[in-house]
Formats: C-alpha cells, sequence, structure tokens
C-alpha cells in the first residue's frame, strides 16, 4: 500500500516497552489486569446509570459517556501492547496505524470536551440551580455530547491529515508501543516543521479552551459555595465537585506533558511512560473516583446489589 508517490512504507514495527522477556511476562500480568478492571469498571458504570432511575440526571449522562470514552480509549491501544509482550514486535500495516492514532486522538478529544461540560453542568447545579431545567435541557445535553464527539472528529483529522501528508519511505520501526504521532513523525523522510507545529497548535487550542471552561466554572462554583451559610449545603457542594477535579488534574496534567510541552524538553522513555498512564491507567481510574467519592452512585449501587440478591 502507498500513499501518494512517496510511501513506500507499508507496515511499522511496534516497538513496546521493553525487549526483556522476565519484565514483558510481568508487565503483561499487570496490565491485563489493568485493561480488565477498566472494562469491568467502565461497563459497570454504564449499565448502573442506565439501570437505575435516579442516576437519569445531566450529570450521569455525561458519566455515561466518559465511561464510553474510557473503554474505547483504553481498548484503542492496550490490546496491541499486551500482544506485544507476546510477541516482542508488533507488526501493523499503514492503515492500521493511521486507526489506531485516529481512534486515540478522536476519543482523547472527546474524553477533554466531556470533561470540561462536566464542570459546565457543575457551574449550572451550584450557581444557578432555579435555571438548571433550562440550561440542561435533554436537547441542551444531546448538542453537548454531540459537539464533544464532533471536537474529537476535527482533531483526529488534523492529526491524521498531516500523517497522511508526510512521505515514508525510510525506517519503519515506531520507538512507542502504539501508533502516536511523535514517533511516527520522526520517521518521515522529511522533515518539515509546518507537521509538527500544527497538531501542536490543534491540540493546544483545545486544552486551552477546555481548561479555560473548566477554571471559570470552578471560580464561580467557588464563590457561590463561599456565600453558602449552610456548611452541610458547602459539604454537599464540594462532595460533588472533588471527584471531577480529580479526574481533570490527572487527565490534563499528563495530555498537556506529551501534546503542548516541547518535544526536546522529554525523552521517549518519558514520554512512554505518561502515554502510558493517560491511555491505560487513567481509563481505570475515572470510575473508580467518580463511584467510590460520590453517594449517589454508591447508594444506587447498594440498592442494585440488593435487587439482584433479591432475585437470586
Amino acid at each position: 500500500m502507498g500513499i501518494g508517490n512517496y510511501t513506500t512504507v507499508t507496515e511499522f514495527i511496534i516497538l513496546g516497552l521493553t525487549d526483556d522477556t522476565t519484565i514483558c511476562a510481568i508487565l503483561f500480568i499487570v496490565f491485563l489486569g489493568i485493561y480488565l478492571v477498566t472494562l469491568m469498571a467502565n461497563v459497570s458504570i454504564i449499565m448502573l446509570i442506565r439501570s437505575c432511575p435516579q442516576l437519569h440526571t445531566p450529570m450521569y449522562l455525561f458519566l455515561c459517556h466518559l465511561a464510553f470514552v474510557d473503554i474505547g480509549y483504553s481498548s484503542s491501544v492496550t490490546p496491541v501492547m499486551l500482544m506485544g509482550f507476546l510477541r516482542k514486535r508488533i507488526f501493523i500495516s499503514f492503515t492500521g496505524c493511521i486507526a489506531q492514532l485516529c481512534s486515540g486522538v478522536t476519543l482523547g478529544t472527546a474524553e477533554c470536551f466531556l470533561l470540561a461540560v462536566m464542570a459546565y453542568d457543575r457551574y449550572v447545579a451550584i450557581c444557578l440551580p432555579l435555571l438548571y431545567s433550562i440550561h440542561m435541557s435533554p436537547r441542551v445535553c444531546i448538542l453537548l455530547v454531540g459537539a464533544s464527539y464532533l471536537g474529537g472528529c476535527v482533531n483526529a483529522w488534523t492529526f491524521t491529515g498531516c500523517l497522511l501528508s508526510l512521505p515514508f519511505c525510510g525506517p519503519n520501526k515506531v520507538n512507542h508501543f502504539f501508533c502516536d504521532y511523535s514517533p511516527l513523525l520522526k520517521l518521515c523522510c522529511s522533515h518539515d516543521f509546518t507537521y509538527e507545529i500544527i497538531p501542536a497548535i490543534s491540540s493546544g487550542s483545545i486544552i486551552m479552551a477546555t481548561v479555560f471552561v473548566i477554571a471559570l466554572s470552578y471560580v464561580y462554583i467557588l464563590f457561590s459555595i463561599l456565600k453558602m451559610r449552610s456548611a452541610e449545603g458547602r459539604q454537599k457542594a464540594f462532595s460533588t465537585c472533588t471527584s471531577h477535579l480529580t479526574a481533570v488534574t490527572l487527565f490534563y496534567g499528563t495530555i498537556t506533558f506529551i501534546y503542548v510541552m516541547p518535544k526536546s524538553s522529554y525523552s521517549t522513555d518519558q514520554n512512554k511512560v505518561v502515554s502510558l498512564f493517560y491511555m491505560v491507567v487513567i481509563p481505570m481510574l475515572n470510575p473508580l473516583i467518580y463511584s467510590l467519592r460520590n453517594k449517589e452512585v454508591k447508594r444506587a449501587m447498594r440498592k442494585l446489589m440488593a435487587r439482584i440478591h433479591w432475585w437470586l
């Protein structure tokens, strides 16, 4: 297969995390466990929200989509990484590599937008409670979710468009555990700074815009909470925001390191570790963060378990 007249590379070799057989065996067990927990935890969150009427609110609609995105996000890279631990090297076609990059960027960007939407939802719930049903009507919620996925597709188009414009005619060994943009860029035959800066601008703009929405939402939330006279009300408001702030800090801290900081400021090994954290570990942590720190989710889970026990 070839893209244009210059591309002669038909497949890439994913080098993975390490060549040590013993370490590969250990990492396979560890990350297989992480992946299974990711699938079970996120599927459980989706099923719980769909089956419990008290969770049929905008906040949990967004959480449901966040769980869906985390499943796809992790699944876009983890199975390939696990096979790499068993085979040491994975051969992936040019088309497959593009598809993996596209799915990862789409879902990762959608997660950025969903986290911003969830912050806006908390702002309306705490600062404008009387207007909540208007600002977060079913139509508005659908539009916000759709815009999140659309934003992911647009950003992914930027990455894949740049990659498809590059000539690959030499080495095809990707020094990573998946087809990420930066290691692929190092393999192209020409070195045009434009193809490095355009995706960085696209991702950086999205990160800055969503972080601005989140920060502004929480500034207003903080002022509203400080004005509350009831200590119980303040505690309840804080508890509904803590989980989201934890997830935001973990996710944005790592993607900023990868997609915004200059590539010369960190090594390939650091890139791998940070990518591993935000693409494999965070999708497992998100449902745990939202379920362990959320009283409504825990209450709904207890009711569901009691119902299942009664059926049995």
